[in-house]
């Protein structure tokens, strides 16, 4: 029975009522448009309208709106594919799930669509930013298995990057190696700022680097994360003098378009390894893609320091 507060002492009249008091995001002139687009329903699949009359304890299902989004100008290459695995090559600037701004454009909303695998999802993540081998499982029930692997750290993974030459250097967290560097240090990321940061305390985070190449001031190096704190390696390598080419947060947040495709970071998830938790076999994946400020040089091996 309708009351001065709404139904039943609740404070709403309507369900149109609730849902604009609700999804504030959303905004009351969306969701009168929703409405007439008979876009809410309930459990029945029955619409809402405008009028329909406030109904405590009931689920309201709709779909949110998809944000306009730019293709991002490159494919997805399949390294290895079996009956539980599919091995990609993740470009630049793809995220590797559906999320935020970036939902049609990610690896797993792609490929779901395109290999006609609704269960497809991801067995860990890889920065929108950065390109290279990205492990997923074509069905639920071979999630937990695969994704146990990375909390475990069971898996080795190698990165190749572009950054400037390093110059011999040790302290403050680093340590000269006879492969290069060993970086140690305490990593913190808060939910809502874009970039992480290094406080003082016990290191949670350790990365080895190597140098490969040089020319004219710039090298490739190989990462060998030991841990996987967020950007870790994009910190490390400004630790030690050297951030990665093209890099939109270290060691300056850049404000770059979202569909900006000109720079990408030249960081690369090169190659990954690890025992096949279901079938034991060793199994390894390399990255087919290069990083192009480095294609674009003709390289030297690094000279003794």
């Amino acid at each position: 029975m309708a009351t001065a507060r709404g139904i039943d002492g609740w404070p709403w009249l309507t369900m149109r009522d609730y849902l604009v008091e609700k999804l504030v995001r959303v905004g009351g002139q969306r969701v009168d448009e929703m409405l007439d687009e008979g876009r809410f329903v309930d459990e029945a699949g029955c619409v809402f309208t405008g009028s329909s009359p406030f109904a405590p304890q009931t689920f309201v299902f709709f779909h949110r709106d998809l944000p306009e989004e730019t293709s991002v100008p490159a494919g997805i290459g399949i390294l290895y594919a079996d009956d539980r695995i599919l091995v990609v090559d993740k470009p630049h600037f793809l995220s590797s799930i559906p999320r935020g701004r970036h939902v049609l454009e990610s690896v797993v909303v792609r490929l779901r669509t395109q290999l006609g695998l609704p269960e497809l999802t991801v067995a860990h993540r890889l920065d929108r930013v950065t390109a290279g081998v990205l492990l997923l499982t074509r069905e639920r029930r071979w999630r937990r298995p695969y994704q146990e692997m990375f909390e475990r750290r069971k898996v080795f993974k190698k990165y190749r990057l572009v950054a400037p030459v390093v110059q011999h250097r040790a302290g403050d967290g680093v340590v000269v190696t006879k492969d290069g560097w060993q970086v140690r240090s305490r990593i913190i990321k808060e939910r809502g700022i874009l970039q992480a940061r290094e406080i003082p305390g016990e290191p949670n985070a350790v990365t080895g680097i190597t140098l490969l190449a040089e020319h004219d001031g710039l090298g490739l190096y190989e990462a060998r994360p030991r841990t996987g704190r967020t950007h870790q390696i994009r910190l490390h390598m400004q630790r030690l003098g050297a951030p990665i080419v093209n890099d939109p947060f270290y060691p300056v947040l850049l404000d770059t378009p979202v569909d900006d495709f000109s720079h990408p970071l030249q960081l690369q998830a090169w190659q990954m390894g690890f025992t096949d938790p279901v079938s034991g076999e060793p199994k390894v994946f390399t990255s087919r893609l290069g990083l192009s400020a480095w294609q674009q040089v003709a390289w030297t091996r690094p000279r003794m320091r």
